[in-house]
């Protein structure tokens, strides 16, 4: 059901495109892309790619031997693979990879990347409480605090002795999923300075690009760019990310003055963008990978 969903929501953004020539318009909103606002969107991609393996080299420094590139590498293709493969199935290239060069055990890979996640929306939600355009005062400061306080007793829930093993088969499991939540949660020394610099870098590039593509101001960019990512959290995705996406981030200008139908226009323009320099940069890596491969005589597989 949650694949038709998916579907639907892609073919409905299809369809809305195709009517009253509005392929014309998004024409007009790609040709706004100048050579100058090309090349500072591509920089700060390219700055959030290098915070993004810097976390992973931070996680994982007992496994990498500090081979940060591959570790880029990993992110590169990671990223290319999450863009490409319908409803989050290149998700599953983020622990294949990182047993296939570092040696590290799938469980310990897919653990990380559920804390990686939780961070994610742990810091985006932070930050649109922080900039979200006429929110009370009161309420940012209660929203942040409310988030840290959760993300920071979080893990320590998950470190708390427990006799989930003792239960049912189910409860048991669990307990296994716990355990190996709360050994992720402790290996990244600076994991939360990575994610909120990453985020940073990344909503304010977008934001900058989506407030040229419209015009508008960059509190508006702003807002088109945490709903477009806050849209990312949603159960049902697009494939791809289209139709949630683009919904995410007009929805969120509305309240700016920016029509619905502007709004999705900038946002799509923006989204195919974002994927364009996400499948160039994975494919380089990939190429890069296949030019030099790894030799290391000394990394043995973890996996049992």
């Amino acid at each position: 059901m949650k694949r038709l969903l998916a579907l639907l929501l892609s073919l409905a953004l299809l369809a809305w495109l195709a009517s009253d020539g509005r392929w014309r318009a998004l024409g007009d909103s790609l040709g706004r892309f100048s050579p100058g606002l090309i090349g500072l969107a591509l920089a700060g991609f390219a700055l959030s790619y290098a915070l993004r393996a810097l976390r992973v080299s931070d996680e994982f420094r007992s496994d990498t031997g500090g081979r940060y590139l591959t570790c880029l590498r990993i992110v590169l293709v990671h990223n290319a693979m999450v863009n490409l493969v319908p409803f989050r199935g290149g998700e599953a290239a983020f622990p294949l990879l990182l047993r296939q060069h570092f040696g590290t055990s799938l469980p310990r890979a897919i653990a990380s990347l559920f804390w990686f996640r939780l961070q994610d929306a742990f810091v985006v939600a932070a930050l649109t409480a922080a900039v979200w355009p006429g929110l009370p005062a009161a309420w940012r400061v209660a929203g942040i605090v409310l988030l840290v306080g959760l993300a920071l007793w979080l893990p320590r829930w998950a470190r708390a002795p427990h006799r989930w093993h003792q239960g049912s088969a189910i409860a048991a499991r669990l307990g296994r999923l716990r355990d190996a939540f709360a050994d992720s949660t402790r290996h990244a020394r600076l994991g939360w300075l990575w994610t909120v610099a990453n985020w940073s870098v990344k909503l304010s590039t977008q934001a900058y690009v989506l407030a040229q593509l419209l015009p508008a101001s960059l509190a508006t960019g702003a807002a088109g760019a945490l709903g477009a990512e806050l849209a990312a959290i949603l159960p049902v995705q697009g494939v791809a990310g289209f139709g949630t996406y683009e919904a995410g981030a007009a929805a969120a200008m509305l309240p700016s003055g920016i029509a619905l139908e502007q709004g999705l226009q900038a946002a799509l323009a923006l989204h195919l963008f974002v994927i364009a320099s996400a499948v160039l940069a994975g494919v380089l890596a990939w190429m890069a990978g296949l030019a030099r491969p790894e030799t290391d005589p000394n990394r043995t597989s973890k996996t049992p």
